[in-house]
């Protein structure tokens, strides 16, 4: 039985190779997500490994196995159902979701997520956007950039935000910018390091930076005429 702290790495590998698209998860970039030492990062991934959980290339990185991938998908069903359920049933704001889930996810029983999956009626994404993996594993896959990325003038649609920082999330909020808002980017300045956008129905603008930006997902959409 795998313990918190396996649960946990096991995850944040997953979410660290679903950022970087599939490639090896570089012992810094798993120890700064992580907290922790490089040193204590890599001695757990060779205990990771040695459960045949992981594949650790010394000076390279780490990447999941199938077994290691099976459990990261149950953490993450696990840590996104919990959230959506304590916002959507016990009231709490999405700014404070994720560090009780973080907590609760490796406390309650299978049945438990199951009851909230079937009580909530599986719904497909948490209140961040991000995709709740089925019971099966199965995880949707959408065509997403980051909102840095985009040009001047493209119509987008908000699908996911990628920073759980509470500040981050009351900013995003306030300007409405959550999954399944229509935006117009009205003026990108990449020399300055900004991105301009228009929701749909609103008068006044709202410039942010690029590093925002960057954590703010989006997809094609369509302003209503």
């Amino acid at each position: 039985m795998a313990t918190s702290t396996v649960e946990q790495y096991i995850k944040t590998i997953f979410q660290q190779e679903e950022r970087a698209r599939g490639r090896v998860v570089q012992m810094k970039q798993l120890s700064d997500a992580m907290a922790v030492t490089p040193g204590t990062a890599t001695a757990m991934v060779k205990h990771l490994a040695e459960r045949s959980l992981v594949s650790y290339v010394p000076r390279r990185g780490v990447v999941l196995t199938a077994e290691g991938r099976k459990l990261a998908l149950t953490m993450v069903r696990r840590h996104r159902l919990i959230e959506t359920f304590l916002e959507q049933v016990l009231g709490y704001d999405w700014t404070e979701v994720h560090e009780d889930a973080e907590s609760l996810e490796h406390a309650v029983s299978e049945k438990f997520i199951q009851r909230i999956d079937a009580y909530l009626g599986h719904p497909e994404a948490d209140p961040h956007g991000d995709p709740i993996p089925s019971e099966s594993g199965a995880i949707e896959r959408r065509t997403v950039i980051p909102l840095s990325r985009c040009d001047s003038g493209d119509s987008v649609r908000i699908s996911r935000l990628r920073n759980d920082d509470p500040a981050f999330l009351l900013m995003m909020k306030e300007q409405r910018l959550v999954p399944g808002e229509l935006f117009q980017v009205t003026e990108v300045n990449r020399t300055v390091g900004t991105v301009t956008v228009l929701h749909a129905d609103a008068s006044a603008s709202f410039t942010i930076g690029i590093d925002n930006c960057s954590r703010i997902l989006v997809e094609a959409g369509q302003l209503p005429d």
